[in-house]
């Protein structure tokens, strides 16, 4: 079975963590068809578990459910460029000390206490 002809496009170019969303709208059969070629082409073992994880919510009676063709929720919105910080929000600038960093302390008496 070609890239081309898998229930999931682009399944080998796909990242690990957008599979997840693009098969629970699989049937046992498709999720089968995955499996075998994951087995004979990028053997990824954590897709190999997700699919697996997901043939057995199908036993145990899951039903598939709408989505797998749009983008998955965990991707970046196109919206969404650089920080939200801007100069009005930003920190008031923070200068150390003269004498050196608040966290090394000075080297105290060189003389030694007492003398």
């Amino acid at each position: 079975m070609t890239d081309h002809t898998l229930p999931v496009p682009d399944w080998d170019q796909q990242p690990a963590g957008s599979l997840l969303h693009r098969i629970r709208s699989l049937d046992s059969e498709q999720l089968a068809a995955l499996e075998r070629h994951e087995e004979n082409h990028a053997d990824r073992p954590a897709v190999r578990q997700m699919l697996a994880t997901r043939q057995e919510e199908l036993r145990a009676g899951a039903e598939p459910s709408p989505g797998g063709d749009g983008e998955p929720v965990d991707a970046a919105s196109p919206g969404s460029h650089g920080s939200p910080a801007s100069p009005a929000t930003a920190a008031e600038p923070h200068h150390h000390p003269p004498h050196g960093h608040p966290r090394q302390p000075g080297q105290g008496y060189r003389q030694g206490p007492g003398t």
